[in-house]
């Protein structure tokens, strides 16, 4: 790979130009931002790893590099409160990041998990990956967090990684723990969709007899809307957002609105942008 192929895949942004390269350029291409600055020791580590990649993966994500002494505005924005931290743009939202240096083998799972490689992407490296487990990634956060207490981003990141192990309670912990700045972040607004949803949940019926309610009664709607949260959270995210639009089609006052409200939480869980517009689309044809 040359330094002009890895090149072609990684620019500079600033407040001028992020709506346009980063936010609108989402839409179509996955975009890593990559705050860093000249004096900070592990960005000088983390960022040639970063453009390698990028490279690598020959355009199936561009690497947008904001320098925060340059771009103060655009890192406040993003309340970053150290560096490097890295955050993944798709369709135009925030949907996934970190802070800190991670290994190469930690940043290809990263990627993996979000992009997909397009044809002349260098993929036989993937093989050798080992996937981190949600254990171990708690594990390394909290070690981080033991060496810096200071880093509150690194708290957040262990929300995430605790809610990926099924540790709702605890990862509702660090969230709530989180300072101000940190507490509106996109990624702490996905996760408190993601323990809302958990959360109701408690004490309810298991999938199969949901399914019965809702096959006695198509206007059960209290019971379709749990089926809806089961599905969603199981694994079977359209069945999951059809419920929720039964719901919406035929009593969207019902409990307030849930429904819409359900839908919209849905939306802010889910990686996968296809489903999330075909899905909001169909949304807004029933409200407006």
């Amino acid at each position: 790979m040359s330094a002009t192929t890895a090149d072609t895949h990684v620019f500079d942004v600033r407040e001028d130009n992020f709506e346009t390269e980063v936010l609108q350029a989402s839409l179509t291409t996955p975009i890593l931002v990559d705050f860093w600055a000249e004096w900070c020791g592990p960005c000088k580590t983390l960022g040639p790893m970063l453009e390698k990649l990028a490279g690598e993966f020959n355009g199936a994500f561009r690497l947008a590099k904001v320098d925060v002494d340059k771009s103060q505005q655009l890192a406040a924005m993003f309340g970053i409160r150290s560096i490097p931290t890295v955050m993944l743009v798709k369709d135009g939202q925030i949907v996934d990041g970190f802070a800190g240096a991670l290994p190469e083998g930690q940043l290809r799972e990263f990627l993996q998990r979000h992009v997909q490689a397009l044809d002349g992407a260098a993929n036989d490296q993937d093989v050798d990956v080992v996937p981190e487990s949600p254990e171990e990634a708690i594990n390394r956060l909290q070690q981080a967090i033991a060496a810096e207490p200071e880093q509150a981003e690194l708290k957040l990141d262990l929300a995430l990684a605790l809610m990926r192990a099924g540790h709702a309670d605890a990862a509702e912990a660090e969230l709530t723990s989180l300072p101000a700045n940190l507490a509106t972040d996109a990624r702490a607004v996905r996760l408190r969709s993601q323990l809302d949803l958990a959360r109701a949940l408690t004490g309810a019926p298991s999938l199969p007899e949901l399914q019965q309610r809702v096959q006695a009664d198509a206007s059960d709607w209290a019971a379709r809307d749990l089926l809806g949260v089961r599905l969603l959270l199981e694994g079977d995210a359209a069945a999951g957002l059809d419920q929720f639009l039964a719901i919406l089609g035929k009593a969207r006052d019902w409990n307030d609105g849930q429904a819409k409200k359900r839908l919209l939480a849905a939306f802010t869980t889910l990686d996968d942008a296809e489903l999330v517009g075909s899905y909001r689309r169909k949304m807004a044809s029933l409200l407006f």
